[in-house]
């Protein structure tokens, strides 16, 4: 089994996958590809956007994938009235020492949970921008370094958009991939009227991994071989989403890489040590579909962009998987 200096190995990344997933699972009743995904985006070092109706369990998963990681954990409710310092931060004067000090924001932490990010001011938005893509954060003429592992998880509602402000298309690019919950199945629903009526799941949740080696398992990810053939696969979806009539807007050069990152992870949490087509067409909707904008007609025949990489999937071939074992 390979080890990645020394550290860590597949076996061990497979194990501690597994005590996340259960702890999650033990809140978020009969939704596993929800929690694979989720548990994919963190491995692979990317952020998560949770995009449904209210009361389906969207913020009761971010809570849940927080609290399984023993990590820092803040929570933003952004409102319109909400500011970029009350985020990022801001230097106050300290008049004993005559000089500025910096009060760091809510998103130095390790994970950061946003509430209803389409309720803010585009201008407070664009504050998580370097946040997200740099893991720094630019105040004053000073550049502070945010804490490892980072990763945002953040929520909105697609339907009520009475004093909401639409994600701009550069911070969706941001997010790696976006999930819905939907409504639970019969059975899921009736257990968790038994299971939460008296008190809430996450009371009794406890972390299940310490920060400092969920960040040895994030680089034993990035250790995963991606072979040639692969590679070609995933560029020719991008440019299947480029060229596709019913897409104005296909997928940035950013969503290539982060497609190939989140296969790495579904690799290693299959215990493999290399990346197949597979991995990349299981995740190509979570991680392309929210960065595409159909054409006018695609929305007339009401085609969603999940829709359409399913469709962009279907057309595309993908490599012979002996050709690609014999590339690795």
């Amino acid at each position: 089994m390979t080890t990645y200096e020394g550290q860590s190995t597949l076996g061990e990344l497979g194990a501690t996958a597994d005590a996340v997933r259960r702890a999650m699972e033990s809140v978020i009743e009969g939704k596993p590809e929800v929690v694979r995904v989720s548990l994919t985006v963190l491995l692979a070092g990317g952020h998560l956007l949770l995009e449904d109706v209210p009361g389906v369990g969207k913020t009761m998963l971010a809570k849940a994938l927080a609290r399984s990681v023993d990590c820092s954990v803040r929570r933003i409710q952004f409102t319109p009235d909400l500011l970029p310092s009350d985020i990022t931060g801001v230097s106050v004067y300290d008049q004993e020492r005559r000089e500025f000090e910096f009060k760091p924001g809510a998103v130095f932490s390790q994970i950061v949970i946003g509430d209803e990010i389409n309720r803010a001011s585009p201008k407070t938005q664009s504050a998580l921008l370097e946040a997200m893509e740099e893991r720094q954060v630019t105040a004053d003429g000073e550049t502070y370094a945010l804490p490892k592992p980072f990763m945002v998880v953040a929520t909105q509602n697609p339907v009520e958009m009475e004093g909401t402000y639409p994600l701009p298309e550069a911070q969706r690019d941001r997010f790696m991939a976006r999930v819905s919950m939907g409504y639970p199945s019969f059975e899921a629903e009736l257990r968790m009227l038994e299971g939460h009526g008296e008190s809430s799941p996450l009371d009794a949740l406890r972390p299940v991994v310490q920060d400092h080696r969920l960040v040895k398992l994030m680089e034993a990810v990035r250790g995963i071989h991606v072979s040639d053939p692969v590679r070609h696969y995933a560029l020719n979806l991008l440019d299947a989403t480029r060229n596709y009539p019913e897409v104005r807007l296909g997928a940035s050069p950013r969503a290539g890489l982060q497609l190939l990152r989140a296969a790495k992870a579904s690799a290693a949490l299959q215990g493999r040590e290399y990346v197949l087509p597979d991995d990349v067409q299981a995740l190509a909707v979570p991680v392309l579909a929210h960065r595409l904008l159909p054409t006018a007609q695609a929305q007339l025949n009401r085609h969603t962009t999940e829709d359409l990489v399913g469709e962009i999937l279907t057309h595309t071939p993908m490599p012979d998987v002996y050709a690609q074992r014999r590339g690795f």
